[in-house]
């Protein structure tokens, strides 16, 4: 039998050394890639800063810099006075 005084804080399904807050360093795209200028030509790369409503994702959950931030703020904004992307929708995704 096991004796009554072993540590049992940890589950049966989960490693010994996981550590909970582990989490991903998030990183700016832009800088990584290179990309020096966002097109608002083009909608397909700006969906992927838009969430399925229409809105302009914050840059805490895309890992954006702010300078780039801006600049796909802008080129989403100037995509939508062109009629290239929604300003409001139900389901955009």
């Amino acid at each position: 039998m096991k004796s009554p005084g072993r540590n049992m804080s940890t589950l049966v399904n989960e490693p010994v050394n996981a550590q909970k807050n582990e989490a991903r360093k998030k990183y700016c795209r832009f800088k990584r890639s290179g990309i020096r200028f966002i097109d608002y030509k083009d909608p397909n790369f700006l969906l992927k800063f838009i969430n399925e409503q229409g809105k302009i994702l914050p840059r805490r959950i895309t890992g954006t810099s702010q300078k780039f931030q801006k600049k796909v703020a802008q080129a989403v904004k100037r995509a939508r006075h062109l009629s290239l992307l929604p300003y409001v929708t139900d389901s955009l995704k």
